[in-house]
C-alpha cells in the first residue's frame, strides 16, 4: 500500500470526523459534565474498535447487506441517542457541577461506546469509505489494509473528539449560562440525529 493512498484516506476521513454529529455532541456534553473528557473519548473510540474488528472479520458487509440487521441496528441506535439526548437536554450541565462529577469513568466509557457503536452511520462509513482505498494488488492482505484504516480512523476520532471536549470545557468554564445552552444544544443534536435515523429507516 502506498503512502499516497494512506494520506488520501486520512484527508477524506478527517473531513468526515470533523463534521459535527452525535459523537461531537457526546464529547461536548462529557467535557462539560466530567473532570476529564478522556473516558468519553475512550468510549467513542471503543465503539469504532468494535466496527474495526467486524470489518476485518468481513462481518460489516454482511450486516450492511442485511435489511433486517441494519434496520434493527438503526432503530436501537436511534432509540439510544434519543434516550441519551433527552437526559442531556433535561439535565443541562455546568462545568464541574457536583452532580455531574458523580458518573464513574466506566459508565462514561460505556455511554461513549454506545454512542458510536450503535450509530449505523459509523457502520456505513466502514462499508462505503474503506473499500475505496483498499488495493488488492498492493501486496497487503485485505484484512490487514482494513485493520490499518480502522486504526487510523480511531486515532483521528480520538484526537478530534479530545480537542472538542477539552475546548468546550475550557471555553465555557467561566460561563455557566453558556455551558448550559451548549449542553442543551448537544442534547438536542442527539435527539435530532436519533429522530432522523429512526424516520429515515422506518420510511425506507
Amino acid at each position: 500500500m502506498s503512502l499516497t493512498t494512506i494520506v488520501a484516506f486520512l484527508l477524506v476521513d478527517l473531513l468526515l470526523v470533523i463534521t459535527p454529529g452525535a459523537d461531537w455532541a457526546y464529547a461536548i456534553a462529557a467535557g462539560l459534565r466530567g473532570r476529564s473528557v478522556l473516558p468519553a473519548v475512550i468510549g467513542l473510540v471503543a465503539g469504532y474498535a468494535g466496527y474495526t474488528v467486524l470489518a476485518v472479520a468481513g462481518l460489516v458487509v454482511i450486516v450492511a447487506s442485511s435489511a433486517g440487521l441494519l434496520t434493527g441496528l438503526t432503530i436501537t441506535g436511534a432509540a439510544y441517542l434519543l434516550w441519551l439526548g433527552f437526559g442531556v437536554l433535561t439535565r443541562p450541565a455546568t462545568v464541574g457541577a457536583a452532580e455531574d462529577l458523580a458518573d464513574s469513568p466506566g459508565r462514561v466509557i460505556l455511554r461513549g461506546a454506545g454512542t458510536s457503536g450503535l450509530n449505523p452511520k459509523g457502520l456505513l462509513l466502514y462499508v462505503s469509505l474503506f473499500p475505496q482505498f483498499i488495493d488488492a494488488s498492493a501486496g497487503w492482505p485485505v484484512a490487514a489494509q482494513t485493520a490499518l484504516f480502522g486504526v487510523l480512523h480511531m486515532a483521528l476520532c480520538g484526537v478530534v473528539y479530545l480537542v472538542v471536549g477539552v475546548l468546550a470545557r475550557i471555553v465555557l468554564a467561566a460561563k455557566p449560562q453558556a455551558a448550559r445552552v451548549v449542553s442543551r444544544v448537544s442534547g438536542a443534536m442527539m435527539i435530532a440525529i436519533g429522530g432522523f435515523l429512526l424516520v429515515e429507516r422506518l420510511a425506507g
